[in-house]
């Protein structure tokens, strides 16, 4: 008897590459990536420029002292002081907003409406073929019942 033998690790490493979600989650990874890229230079382009009409263009600029006076050093961290950074928290707050927004206006919505429209279509078919069904089994019904009536004043004239 031959033992079945067990796939080699290259075999499996091939056999988990060629799985159908492997490729599908790289895709995702990629085309994430560049949509990223996009929402940032929304943010940096538009949003920022908008919130700089009131303020600065630098969201990372806006912050708050907590404790004692805040006294920055050359390289930009806090030597004294407790500093509450909250114009970056906003930042990336704006950020997933919009990020959140365009997926949801672009993609999630319009495929949901095709996919509701893919769905109708396809109970309007299962629809119509019940409505022919329904029509042929009454035309069939019709014919059976005129063939009985002819069966039945057949017999008594004879």
């Amino acid at each position: 008897m031959k033992e079945k033998q067990e796939p080699t690790v290259w075999q499996g490493f091939k056999s988990f590459l060629m799985r159908g979600n492997v490729v599908d989650l790289a895709v995702a990874v990629v085309i994430g990536a560049a949509f990223t890229n996009i929402v940032n230079s929304v943010v940096k382009g538009v949003i920022n420029p908008l919130v700089g009409a009131i303020g600065t263009q630098n969201l990372d600029s806006y912050s708050s002292c907590l404790k004692g006076p805040c006294v920055k050093a050359a390289d930009g961290s806090v030597s004294h002081g407790v500093m509450i950074l909250w114009g970056s928290v906003l930042g990336a707050t704006l950020t997933f907003v919009i990020t959140a927004a365009v997926v949801y206006f672009l993609m999630v919505l319009p495929m949901s409406k095709y996919l509701a429209r893919v769905e109708a279509r396809r109970k309007a078919r299962e629809g119509t073929r019940e409505i022919i069904e329904v029509t042929e089994l009454e035309v069939l019904k019709e014919i059976r019942d005129a063939l009985v009536s002819q069966r039945g004043s057949g017999h008594s004239r004879e």
